[in-house]
């Protein structure tokens, strides 16, 4: 065990003099931080529209007005959860990769498998450092987009707000886990480094961008801002009535998405932040209660991809590395 704690401090040591970290790590928070103030300038302009319109509305004598927009502070954070759904991912990947090749292009790697340590010493240590990684990455973020919730967002948090930004915080580092493990694992069983990367991009294409994009498309409320039953003025009760008449193709669709592990960490964090409708100020045992598969399967996912990296992580497969 000690000597798996060695590996993940050199691994964190070597993060920390890597350049291309901190402008990965750089860029994503940033973008986190423009999503946050865009949301918000979005908010602003819809108010801007409801106070013009209910000026016009006194000014012609109607006394009946809409309810104003509320702003619900987490749901300013829908783009961040995008964002690092995607781009975390990606940049997951390309760290999980590094690991394993940095020790081939620095020379390092006969000098590592030198060492007189453990048979699983080394992958689990690669996979320690990087999951304290992640876990400091998605700690700094969770503090930036609190702190532009209040700044830029003006918006106030209430205690279960924090305890929401909390569990979704868990649930990001959960998947960046996964994905990192998932390019370890990929690129240790790949005769060559550069197919390890091909390969984990390929998968993250496949898992990332295109399954959930298919589900998307072929879900119609997703064709209308707002909802295409929304836009038709249809209550919940007929929605559900007209629904039950393409259950088989619902299924399909829904089988698709949920394939996808990026879908299962939208879901869950989209349902904890209460930035779907649907979820929005639900207290958090009900969200679990409709929630809980989802964390099952994502905590397995991930609990699987770190088993699949530290199992074919050896020294063969690592000696036989070719550039």
């Amino acid at each position: 065990m000690s000597s798996t704690w060695v590996i993940a401090g050199k691994e964190l040591l070597d993060l920390r003099r890597d350049r291309l970290f901190a402008v990965l790590i750089g860029f994503l928070a940033i973008a986190t931080l423009i999503s946050v103030g865009v949301a918000a300038a979005s908010f602003g302009t819809e108010l801007d529209a409801y106070n013009l319109y209910v000026q016009q509305l006194a000014a012609s004598g109607s006394t009946t007005a809409p309810a104003a927009p509320q702003l619900f502070p987490l749901q300013l954070l829908r783009g961040g959860v995008e964002y690092l759904e995607i781009l975390g991912a990606l940049f997951a990947i390309v760290l999980g990769y590094g690991t394993v090749a940095k020790e081939k292009y620095r020379g390092t790697l006969q000098l590592l498998l030198s060492r007189p340590v453990g048979r699983f010493a080394i992958p689990a240590g690669k996979v320690l450092g990087l999951a304290v990684v992640w876990l400091v990455v998605v700690a700094v973020l969770t503090l930036l987009t609190t702190l532009a919730i209040l700044v830029i967002g003006s918006a106030p948090l209430q205690g279960i707000d924090l305890v929401r930004i909390l569990i979704g915080a868990v649930v990001a580092w959960v998947y960046l886990v996964f994905w990192s493990s998932l390019a370890i694992g990929i690129t240790a069983l790949s005769p060559r480094l550069s197919t390890g990367l091909i390969v984990s991009i390929v998968v993250w294409l496949a898992f990332v961008l295109i399954i959930p994009q298919i589900g998307d498309t072929m879900d119609p409320d997703n064709q209308v801002p707002g909802g295409l039953f929304a836009a038709l003025q249809i209550q919940k009760p007929d929605e559900l009535k007209v629904l039950a008449n393409f259950a088989a193709f619902d299924g399909i669709r829904n089988g698709l998405e949920v394939s996808s592990i990026t879908k299962h960490f939208e879901r869950l964090s989209f349902a904890f932040l209460g930035i779907k409708d649907k979820y929005n100020q639900l207290p958090l045992g009900l969200v679990w209660a409709d929630m809980w598969g989802y964390a099952i399967t994502l905590a397995a996912a991930a609990f699987a991809s770190v088993t699949f990296a530290v199992g074919v992580t050896t020294r063969r497969n690592l000696q036989r590395k070719i550039s």
